[in-house]
């Protein structure tokens, strides 16, 4: 579906990120997965390399500008081209707002939402220029429908629905794509931390009846980048099992 796509995947060292970048590689992309921990990118390397693509890993800090105007350098020099971006790099910093630091906000809009931007406007030159690309950044439910002690992190994922919304029309005349997922509940290193009690919580918030797998949100990733989406632009795709309407 993806036979000689170039995708950029941030975050890919745990959860939703090294899943979607193992979806990538299996639906025929060669990806480049990046993130600031270098051990376990090299293991989904060699994974990803197993499955007979090839695989490029970037040490990247998403909120330094040197560093991703060097993994975009690096990738072009490597592949020639970026065919779809994931801007996976998400962190939490949670806590009710009277108590909330200032660092703690800061944080979280920067690595969730400025990261966000940055990798965008470094990308959109290749992608304009060759005349096609998809761009796809996971947002959250909590930002459709907030949470009570996110509100940095709630923040920081609506903005990454209004940033989606911008730029795909921005770059819808050159033919690239711009989309976000919303992903509900999905079992991850975070939530694998919840107790039984937090986690029956957890599900009964939700129509279907229990948390998403990773595996969820990377196979709509493999939807819109792929062709089948060339018509869907600006949406927010959710994936939450009910939870919001």
């Amino acid at each position: 579906m993806l036979e000689g796509k170039i995708a950029v995947v941030t975050g890919a060292s745990r959860g939703i990120g090294r899943c979607t970048a193992l979806e990538l590689a299996k639906s025929g992309a060669d990806v480049v997965v990046c993130a600031r921990s270098e051990a376990p990118l090299r293991a989904l390397v060699a994974e990803i390399e197993s499955l007979g693509r090839k695989a490029l890993a970037v040490v990247v800090d998403v909120v330094n500008v040197a560093d991703v105007t060097n993994l975009i350098e690096q990738t072009l020099a490597t592949f020639g081209k970026i065919d779809i971006l994931v801007n996976n790099a998400g962190i939490t910093r949670d806590g009710l707002l009277l108590r909330m630091k200032d660092a703690d906000w800061d944080a979280v809009l920067d690595t969730n939402l400025k990261s966000a931007f940055l990798l965008t406007r470094a990308v959109a030159k290749s992608m304009s220029k060759q005349r096609s690309g998809r761009i796809i950044n996971i947002s959250s439910v909590v930002g459709e429908m907030g949470n009570p002690g996110q509100v940095n992190y709630s923040a920081s994922k609506a903005g990454l629905i209004g940033l989606t919304k911008s730029v795909a029309r921005e770059l819808a005349r050159r033919n690239v794509t711009v989309n976000a997922i919303a992903p509900g509940f999905i079992e991850t290193d975070m939530t694998d931390e919840l107790d039984e009690k937090a986690r029956i919580e957890l599900a009964s918030q939700i129509p279907l009846g229990r948390l998403g797998a990773a595996e969820d949100i990377a196979h709509a990733v493999i939807y819109i980048a792929s062709d089948r989406a060339g018509y869907v632009t600006g949406q927010v795709l959710g994936v939450n099992g009910g939870m919001y309407m």
